[in-house]
């Protein structure tokens, strides 16, 4: 029987897995804080105590803010360094993150940190993944990038069982190489652009975006030893500080003096980084995981139509038939840790006392 470990797009709340699943949500990024409405056993799965439509509406609210995000800063980013976008996204995603916790009255206890070096640790492999996420992003079409993001919670799993030592069995393996098939599909009419010579653009965002979902996935192991000795919203807001700070080491490579037509889409792309992340949150307080994580699926919904009505985007067949793929996989990992997750908790119903 297949373990819980290694979730698919939105692992439980405490140890703050989404793929959020793809590269618009920045899942370097855990959710603001635990999400104390909702008991937890030791399979991971979640209970939640609240609306289950009200988690549902919040996770889609969540989504479209992360895809909004992504689209300003593919309309209004097209000239900038893609460390400059990581700084105006890390930047202005402090300014809800402090309020939320503050009003929450956790803003003075997410200051202590017994691993100051570990989360500059995670904060540098975060800062490389939104960075190769963000040039995908400029050079691909968004409905490509998005999905080709998926890999990340796929990669998670492989990174997981090698790197954690976490057992993942045939079905889970079956449906990461399925998953990762999916992928290649998806990716490979780009990468064969390199015939044209290996500066193509859209070549290098398949690669770069490819390499975000690799990056995603290593910060979610290290998030995983994190939360062993430290608050998520500690995990949070030192990310978004070490973010600002380790971007501005791109500084000398060329980056530019925005417009304030600029600067101000850029400023409401971190502000929707962090306020994403606060509706993500708040969904694991209405409903489990396994009741939310499959409509993390909407972003590909919602990067289709942006795509071709406002930057003229044609999704390809090849596309579509590789997303299909890959979210197929997706939902089958979900369900799959949905039913183990009740069948758990019925054997454990049926375990009397001893003695």
């Amino acid at each position: 029987m297949d373990s819980g470990s290694g979730r698919s797009q939105e692992p439980r709340p405490f140890t703050s897995f989404r793929r959020q699943g793809n590269l618009l949500s920045t899942p370097q990024q855990p959710p603001v804080e635990e999400s104390r409405p909702v008991t937890r056993d030791n399979t991971g799965t979640g209970t939640g105590s609240g609306s289950p439509l009200t988690g549902i509406l919040l996770k889609v609210a969540s989504v479209s803010v992360f895809v909004t995000m992504s689209t300003l800063i593919k309309a209004g980013a097209d000239a900038m360094p893609a460390g400059q976008i990581v700084f105006f996204r890390s930047a202005f995603a402090i300014v809800p993150i402090l309020a939320f916790l503050a009003v929450r009255g956790q803003l003075e206890g997410a200051w202590r940190t017994a691993s100051p070096l570990s989360h500059v640790r995670r904060g540098l492999v975060g800062v490389l993944a939104m960075g190769c996420g963000f040039y995908g992003i400029l050079h691909l079409p968004l409905p490509d990038a998005i999905a080709i993001g998926y890999a990340m919670p796929l990669l998670t799993v492989v990174f997981a069982a090698l790197f954690l030592g976490e057992t993942v069995r045939i079905f889970r393996w079956s449906a990461v190489a399925v998953g990762l098939g999916g992928v290649l599909i998806i990716t490979w009419p780009r990468l064969s652009l390199f015939s044209d010579g290996f500066g193509s653009g859209e070549a290098l965002g398949a690669i770069a975006v490819l390499t975000s979902a690799a990056l995603g996935a290593t910060a979610m192991i290290l998030v995983r030893k994190l939360v062993l000795t430290e608050k998520t919203p500690t995990i949070v807001l030192y990310f978004s500080l070490t973010a600002t700070v380790l971007s501005l080491v791109s500084l000398p490579f060329g980056w530019i003096v925005p417009d304030w037509q600029t600067l101000l889409m850029m400023a409401l792309a971190g502000f929707c980084g962090g306020l994403g992340q606060i509706l993500l949150t708040q969904s694991y307080r209405h409903a489990d995981v396994s009741t939310i994580a499959p409509f993390e699926y909407t972003s590909i919904v919602l990067g289709i139509l942006i795509g071709y009505f406002i930057f003229g985007d044609v999704p390809t067949w090849t596309m579509l038939t590789g997303t299909a793929i890959v979210v197929g996989a997706g939902l089958f990992v979900i369900l799959r840790e949905h039913r183990l997750g009740l069948e758990r908790k019925a054997q454990r119903r049926l375990v009397t006392p001893q003695g």
